[in-house]
């Protein structure tokens, strides 16, 4: 738990990226199909690195589910090179990367909230980020030709609503590892942003 709520920062600073993905996708969508793939690849290709960095910040202490963390982080750039370095695909096999990303990255959402249930509050947010990215995952992949117009319009406000949710857990970690550090000396706290 420690980890998580030492990172904070990394679910802030990935929630205010996928806000950004969502609303440029939202705002800009005549823009294609190849910009979709080059913003989704960046878009992927940080959230693995911004899950790596919170699997690797652990102490041997941190109960923290590191290994979902992990293998989230992989998948997302695996998902994220595969979208630059392939940006020819047909718009059908870019759903089902998407769906598929999606719907990893759900699941282990999903098991990292039920592994900190009983360390943090607000854990739920982490299982409505999980929930709405499988719901999202299951979507694009049963309705694979609806069009990039419309995929673009539909993982922009995915995006948006999944950043706003991640944001809201990054300051809710924050505010718990702020609690748990006030029944410290003061001379003795940790520097947590």
């Amino acid at each position: 738990m420690v980890v998580l709520a030492g990172n904070w920062w990394t679910f802030v600073l990935r929630g205010v990226l996928a806000i950004l993905f969502g609303l440029m996708l939202m705002l800009l969508p005549p823009l294609g199909l190849l910009t979709l793939v080059f913003l989704f690849g960046f878009y992927a290709i940080a959230d693995g690195v911004f899950n790596l960095i919170a699997a690797f910040r652990r102490n041997q202490r941190s109960h923290a589910p590191w290994w979902a963390l992990l293998i989230a982080g992989i998948l997302s750039l695996v998902a994220g090179f595969i979208a630059l370095f392939w940006p020819g695909i047909t718009a059908i096999a870019l759903v089902f990367v998407i769906a598929g990303w999606s719907l990893a990255t759900g699941i282990m959402s999903i098991v990292a909230a039920a592994r900190l249930r009983r360390q943090i509050e607000g854990e739920w947010l982490l299982v409505v980020t999980g929930v709405l990215s499988i719901i999202f995952g299951i979507l694009i992949a049963i309705f694979p030709g609806a069009g990039a117009l419309t995929l673009v319009i539909w993982i922009g406000a995915y995006s948006v609503v999944s950043g706003v949710l991640m944001i809201a857990l990054g300051f809710k970690l924050r505010s718990w590892i702020r609690r748990a550090v006030e029944g410290i000396d003061p001379g003795m706290r940790p520097a947590y942003g």
